[in-house]
């Protein structure tokens, strides 16, 4: 497994849901104590998300739920809470919550509440430095060699630095400080416009220095003191004669240690400062009393739900024995013997097992027969019909992320013009008469949601021949199947339908358009208000196929007169008739999709490509459109587009260099004739078009291999120095194999298997121990709640698989684990000094061979 270390590729991925927040602080001025307050995301200090502002509260709920791919290394997650001011130019930050990377795991995906924490200008730190240290003998008057008497401290580079009000224009102070309390400064040349610093300066220090000091009677003593302390501080310049602001510090001891040259890797740590006690204390030398970071919850509370998980892939063939076993789950029988259906029983969140599984089995071309087999199985056991998937299964949550993984593009085909209409319109549409001041505007309200009902079913409806096959045919089983049981029922072929593409898939999607990609806009409270109430109709509307629920009434007696405009015979036949569609056995659909579908859309900043000979290349926001068919950009959002890109012309989508502008999170689309340079909003954004981007780009004919990493400047390749502009590129593409997250990666899934396998080996070894003493190999059939196992030494055999193929990947991530440990060293660039991370895994190695559970001998 050594050999191939660097196949293996660390994959971590965060969802975090932020609930509500508590006992705000009240404002103490203006017109209102009230607070507008909403929330940010950031790795570090890099903004991520934002959250719809919640107006006039103190306790403002906002229910909001972000997840992304983590696209670098970072130290924190930050989750700032403001106050929206309307008069000032910048908004209040209220504190913030901040959890370390190593700590994420010690929440999983359950709700905390996390005391709120003051901001502190100075702890704001995040980025590393290199330093290189080096003690020199220098020869005397008497031509003898001295003992390290020189010290040279040579300030390489820094990487990751925080901006400062959009900017960072970084330079580095060298502060020396001797046992006689001396302190020696020295600083170096400005770095414009960039938070990746190359310094290559060295300065010079004596390692002793004489000073003075007062002596008991009053006079001046002369005092020989020794190099005891480096302080190495990065700061921003901001010029006119401004206070400069800090960046961050590395402090190297050197007392006893000032023989001993070294060149390491710092994480910058927030400013020390010195009490009255003369004690070290991690704070800003100008926080005033009181702002420090406490254990109360003086500022407030804030509920997190925080998913946090890192995966450790290695190449295909590690997972093979998993990868079959969980394959010929399909073939099983019963069902309950399978590998599928005993994962989904010892996991407790069933969602955490089915993502994984369906998209192996969606990559393998398996996921309809395992979902028919599995949706087989439980309907056979109930005797109601209308419990049909009505618990949070494992089968039905599998539905759910397949309908997802496979209906994305419809979903946005049928729900985006519909959603752009009241994300545009912003018609108020309450009913709720507890909710409006105004009771005679409830009439026109009514008349604003039904109309917005009515354009939402009507796209639903009409959509039914663009819904994708493979949706289809599971369809069609689970209608097939829920008549085979239920025969007598004439509406059970429509309600076991209408249950999942209403109820979890067109109306999660209304209800919480951000998570399905249909819009990136900021959705304020009164249109989250009137998607919810959207949601809920056409929730309701796919009931009405039911006999009885169409005789029921609604729960809330407000929303009872939106129901009934719809539930007429009129709308009844049309949604059986979208139902029978989705259901056929073949999806009517032509595989070639004409209308264009947006896939993702939003503002980035460009830089002009020059087209005019003389033409100003400078930079420009601009509104960026991708579709199945091209990429537009226009001025604003709505307007006719400047440029269209047709997909086929891309040749390749890469990542440029910060030193190309010194500007982060850039990315080119390279064409023929040109390659356009784009910026976008944070990091997350970047990986979410470059990855898009490079999917439906990879099967162009004409598509590179070459590219060159950095722009085309001044007459030359930044890269290279090749003055050709239209020479090949210098660097290999990237491979689709680490930079295609989009797309379906079966090895990262099989380890989120294994994974879960791991932390749920108690639950696992449970279901054997009872399983066994309630039939043991004589055929009998084990039934306790929960749990229905139709043959149990069939069940047995495949959990002793199980655990033998756990029981080896476990020896496999022991020896990797291990062999990082040695390999790696602390104060290199991938484990600077100060970075836990390293530092568990260094205790890591220290572990006994030994695997820590093993399976119980059957």
């Amino acid at each position: 497994m050594a050999d191939e270390n660097h196949k293996v590729r660390i994959e971590e991925h965060l969802k975090i849901k932020i609930g509500e927040a508590k006992n705000l602080q009240s404002r103490n001025h203006g017109s209102t104590l009230q607070r507008d307050v909403y929330c940010t995301v950031s790795l570090d200090q890099e903004e991520i998300f934002r959250t719809t502002t919640m107006e006039k509260t103190l306790n403002p709920f906002f229910g909001e739920e972000f997840q992304f791919e983590v696209p670098r290394r970072f130290r924190y997650l930050s989750i700032y809470v403001y106050d929206r001011d309307r008069h000032l130019k910048q908004d209040k930050v209220l504190g913030k919550v901040a959890i370390k990377r190593e700590d994420l795991g010690r929440y999983p995906n359950k709700d905390h509440w996390f005391p709120i924490r003051p901001v502190d200008a100075d702890s704001e730190v995040q980025g590393k430095a290199n330093v290189e240290i080096k003690f020199d003998s220098v020869i005397s008057k008497n031509n003898t060699f001295g003992a390290n008497n020189r010290m040279s401290i040579k300030i390489l580079e820094c990487v990751d630095l925080t901006l400062k009000n959009g900017n960072c224009d970084p330079y580095a102070t060298v502060t020396v400080t001797y046992s006689n309390v001396k302190k020696i400064t020295k600083r170096t040349k400005v770095k414009k416009k960039t938070t990746c610093p190359q310094f290559d300066e060295v300065f010079t220090f004596d390692t002793s220095e004489s000073g003075s000091r007062s002596s008991d009677c009053g006079y001046g003593v002369n005092t020989e003191g020794e190099v005891c302390e480096v302080c190495i501080a990065l700061w921003h310049d901001m010029g006119m004669g401004v206070e400069d602001l800090f960046l961050g510090e590395v402090r190297i001891q050197l007392r006893g240690n000032a023989s001993h040259s070294n060149n390491a890797w710092y994480y910058l740590q927030p400013r020390r400062c010195q009490d009255r006690a003369g004690v070290m204390k991690t704070v800003s030398c100008s926080t005033p009393p009181g702002t420090r970071l406490s254990g109360d919850n003086s500022l407030g509370s804030l509920r997190l739900q925080v998913y946090y998980t890192a995966d450790c892939v290695f190449p295909s063939v590690v997972y093979y024995p998993l990868r079959n076993l969980l394959l010929e789950s399909v073939n099983v029988q019963p069902i309950t013997s399978s590998a599928v259906y005993i994962l989904g029983e010892i996991v407790t969140s069933k969602m955490e097992a089915a993502q994984p599984l369906v998209r192996i089995f969606m990559h393998h071309g398996q996921i309809v027969p395992i979902i028919r087999a599995l949706a087989n199985f439980e309907i056979s056991k109930l005797t109601d019909p209308t419990t049909i998937f009505r618990g949070n299964t494992l089968v039905s949550k599998m539905m759910d992320e397949a309908m997802k993984l496979a209906g994305l593009r419809y979903l946005h085909k049928t729900l985006r013009p519909a959603m752009d209409l009241v994300f545009l319109e912003r018609k108020p549409c309450e009913i709720d008469p507890t909710r409006v001041r105004d009771s005679n505007a409830i009439e026109q309200n009514l008349a604003n949601l039904t109309e917005y009902v009515r354009i939402v079913f009507e796209a639903i409806v009409q959509s039914a021949v663009h819904c994708p096959s493979l949706m289809c045919q599971i369809f069609h089983n689970l209608k097939e199947c829920a008549t085979k049981y239920f025969p007598e029922n004439k509406e059970v072929r429509y309600s076991v339908i209408s249950g999942f593409i209403f109820l979890r898939f067109f109306a999660p999607a209304i209800l919480g358009p951000k998570l399905f990609d249909i819009t990136n806009e900021q959705i304020d409270h009164q249109t989250n208000r009137t998607l919810t109430l959207i949601s809920k109709t056409i929730q309701s509307l796919g009931n009405l196929v039911s006999a009885r629920c169409a005789q029921q009434t609604c729960k809330e007696g407000y929303m009872e007169r939106v129901h009934k405009a719809f539930a007429t015979e009129t709308h009844i036949q049309a949604l059986r008739q979208f139902l029978e569609i989705i259901s056929a056995s073949s999806n009517p659909e032509s595989s070639a999709i004409d209308t264009p579908v947006v896939l993702k859309e939003g503002v980035m900043i460009k830089r002009a490509q020059g087209r005019k000979r003389f033409g100003r290349k400078n930079f420009k926001q601009r509104y960026f459109r991708l579709t199945t068919h091209d990429l537009t950009y226009s001025k604003t959002k709505g307007k006719d587009p400047l440029c269209v890109i047709p997909l086929a012309d891309i040749l390749a989508v890469e990542r440029l260099n910060e030193n190309s502008f010194k500007m982060k999170n850039m990315f080119q689309i390279v064409q023929n004739e040109r390659t356009l340079y784009i910026q976008a909003g944070n990091c997350v954004e970047q990986k979410g078009w470059v990855d898009l981007l490079t999917k439906l780009c990879q099967s162009n004919d004409n598509r590179l291999q070459r590219y060159h990493p950095s722009a085309y400047l001044n007459g030359h390749w930044l890269c290279c120095n090749i003055t050709n502009e239209l020479a090949s590129g210098c660097s290999l593409v990237s491979s689709n194999e680490t930079n295609l997250h989009t797309s379906l990666d079966p090895n990262r899934d099989l380890e989120r298997i294994y994974s879960l396998i791991v932390t749920h080996k108690e639950r696992l070894n449970a279901f054997t121990i009872r399983c066994e003493n309630q039939a043991v190999y004589n055929g009998e059939i084990c039934i306790r709640p929960g749990y229905y196992i139709d043959d149990v030494p069939s069940c047995f055999k495949t959990i002793k698989q199980l655990k033998d193929i756990t029981c080896n990947l476990q020896e496999i991530h022991s020896t990797y684990q291990k062999t990082v440990a040695r390999e790696t060293k602390y104060g290199s660039k991938q484990a600077p000094i100060g970075d836990d991370n390293y530092l568990h895994l260094a205790a890591r190695s220290n572990l006994d061979t030994t695997i820590p559970w093993r399976y119980i001998d059957t």
